[in-house]
């Protein structure tokens, strides 16, 4: 009798993993079918928006994308640590004179270290002249932070724009078809709606992903401009103590 209870317990113990596992399984299989209904959902309102209009605002998301993962990868390389290099400089400065600081400029990335070296190269000409040098090589290292921005502002105003566009010339053509049809037919009005408005919200979608990355983009720029603006008035000091 104990023999038989406890083939009777293993028994259902297997049971029970096969159940467990055909649930595994058709909880994957349900995901996965999710999942493939959610891409051929994306791609039928792609394909109902109009290929014309619904390409080009694809293709602004894309030069967009482009364009924000080259800056925030360029900004990225481009921080540098202010406080150590103005420590770096100091002591470059105090040990070995104008020389070695801008050896230390030179073995540093970033634009920080590039108005640093410029001031430093024109030191032989006085105090004045470094400073002149470092604010005008500040704007250039200040063009640099801020190229291709102009791009990405362009493609966020672009987007909803060219939406709006294919959802009005969507909408001139369900008219068009209630004009040759005679008759105001519910069908037709709201599939010819439906296209039209297609456009107007991919275009809102591309315009908000790309104004995030945007004011990203701003922000990181800015913290470097103010790193900078510091870091200059750091370095004048130090050149006029090292100048005495």
């Amino acid at each position: 009798m104990k023999k038989a209870f406890t083939i009777l317990a293993m028994t259902g113990l297997f049971l029970g993993s096969v159940q467990n596992s055909f649930a595994a399984v058709i909880q994957t299989e349900e995901a996965a079918a999710v999942e493939k209904t959610f891409h051929q959902e994306l791609k039928q309102r792609f394909i109902e928006g109009g290929p014309f209009f619904m390409g080009i605002v694809l293709v602004c998301l894309i030069l967009g994308l482009a364009i924000a993962i080259e800056r925030i990868i360029y900004l990225n390389m481009s921080t540098t640590n202010t406080n150590k290099l103005v420590a770096s400089v100091e002591d470059a400065l105090s040990s070995g004179g104008v020389e070695a600081a801008k050896e230390v400029c030179r073995n540093t990335k970033g634009p920080v270290a590039s108005i640093f070296y410029q001031g430093l190269d024109r030191m032989d000409e006085g105090v004045e002249q470094a400073e002149k040098a470092v604010v005008s090589y500040g704007g250039v290292q200040m063009g640099l932070l801020e190229k291709n921005i102009s791009w990405l502002s362009l493609f966020i105003a672009l987007a909803p724009m060219l939406g709006f566009m294919g959802t009005v010339i969507g909408m001139i053509g369900a008219f068009d078809a209630i004009a040759a049809a005679g008759d105001i037919s519910p069908s037709i009005v709201a599939g010819g709606i439906k296209v039209a408005l297609l456009t107007t919200v991919f275009g809102l979608v591309v315009a908000i992903i790309l104004q995030i990355f945007y004011n990203y983009i701003v922000s990181k720029v800015d913290g470097i401009v103010n790193s900078m603006e510091d870091a200059s008035i750091s370095l004048v000091d130090l050149l006029v103590r090292h100048k005495k």
